[in-house]
């Protein structure tokens, strides 16, 4: 089994490059199937032929990093303010990306500088940060937005050494000390776990640069409750089978060549087998806007594809490391989390206000699962705690 783990990475590859001239066909005859200067591109049968290229275009497409897309902001009062991502602090698996805003007038700079600072922690999951950017966009109004933009591990040269969940919390916690005091952090899905953990330590630590506020929404604090088919599926097989079958090594044409990874590929995979029969019919309604000419349809439902199919690597220690303390052993609920021989202790967090958020619906982290943060973080002042389902 390890050996078929070894070729999952180049199999994959081998079609994307197999249906490569595919890909390019169709979206040239796509475009001359629905040239409006053509007649014959008028009608019924053109429709349907123009969105069935378009559908094997999408299907046979390797989809890259997204762009932000995050250029201007309308302010409060209406005013439209342009917004430029900036990386305020590079390292090697993540960068510290600002949504810098250029005002012109100098008491809209006055009124930014009190506007509250917010770092929203984005899942490193498989995902691009860029899933986050409706998020981005909500905040930016009110609030002065950084994001953690994770680096797609295939491209990070082994040279550069190993990244385990101990790092990922000094990574938080280099972050949050380069932003300062009084920041709020909001934590999305996965990273809930390590950034109530970054807290602790620095509540432990008693260090003066403890965030202002976290809000941790859907995220895997105590996977025993509520567990959903996602949590089942991580317990039901030990973690060397999740080594030996999902793990696998970057091929020698990426920069990252030999580092040890849990291809996005497989992530996606799994993602989507959650909700197989809700994808197919999203894609056959896709179909079905594109024959109709339902371009507002058709292009949220392509907006959403796009990203979502969108996938990067994660570093197999990290990855499995985090699959045995949030869903296999549930070490910070238990309290047997540790950082670097410290314990994690959120009982030991007083001065940051909690807040958690649950989607009665979500797949992967089932209710009750966040909330539990509110029953370890016992020393935060009862007026200080809030739960939005």
């Amino acid at each position: 089994m390890k050996f078929e783990a070894e070729w999952l990475y180049y199999m994959n590859d081998a079609r994307s490059f197999a249906l490569a001239p595919m890909n390019i066909w169709a979206s040239f005859a796509r475009q001359a199937v629905n040239n409006p200067f053509v007649p014959t591109t008028i009608g019924d049968s053109a429709r349907k032929m123009g969105a069935g290229l378009e559908m094997m275009e999408r299907f046979t497409r390797r989809f890259g990093k997204p762009a932000w897309g995050v250029d201007s902001v309308k302010m409060e009062d209406g005013t439209e303010v342009k917004i430029t991502p900036k990386v305020v602090e590079s390292r090697p698996f993540c960068d510290l990306l600002h949504f810098e805003k250029h005002l012109q007038r100098s008491e809209d700079k006055k009124k930014l500088k009190n506007q509250p600072r917010v770092l929203l922690v984005a899942p490193m999951s498989g995902h691009y940060a860029t899933l986050l950017r409706g998020t981005v966009q909500a905040f930016l109004p009110n609030n002065d937005v950084y994001i953690t933009d994770w680096k797609n591990c295939r491209d990070i040269p082994l040279a550069v050494g190993t990244f385990t969940l101990d790092d990922y919390i000094d990574y938080l916690m280099a972050f949050f000390h380069e932003l300062g005091p009084n920041l709020h952090i909001v934590a999305v899905c996965q990273p809930s776990v390590p950034v109530l953990a970054t807290v602790s330590i620095m509540a432990a630590l008693k260090d003066h640069h403890q965030p202002f506020s976290m809000t941790l929404m859907g995220g895997p604090i105590d996977t025993r409750e509520n567990p959903t088919k996602a949590n089942v599926s991580a317990c039901e097989r030990p973690l060397w089978w999740f080594e030996e079958n999902i793990i696998a090594s970057v091929p020698f044409y990426y920069p990252g060549f030999m580092r040890r990874v849990c291809p996005g590929f497989l992530m996606l995979t799994g993602f989507m087998s959650l909700n197989m029969d809700r994808h197919m019919d999203a894609h056959a309604g896709l179909y079905q806007h594109l024959i109709k000419g339902d371009d507002e349809s058709a292009t949220a439902s392509k907006k959403f594809y796009d990203e979502y199919l969108s996938v990067m690597d994660l570093p197999a220690e990290y990855f499995l490391e985090s699959m045995r303390t949030s869903f296999q052993e549930h070490l910070l609920p238990k309290g047997h989390m540790m950082w670097r021989s410290h314990a994690v202790r959120p009982q030991l967090i007083k001065d940051t206000a909690l807040m958690t958020v649950e989607g009665e619906l979500d797949d992967i982290s089932g209710v009750g699962q966040t909330k539990a943060a509110h029953i370890l973080c016992s020393g935060i002042h009862p007026g200080k705690h809030k739960h939005h389902l």
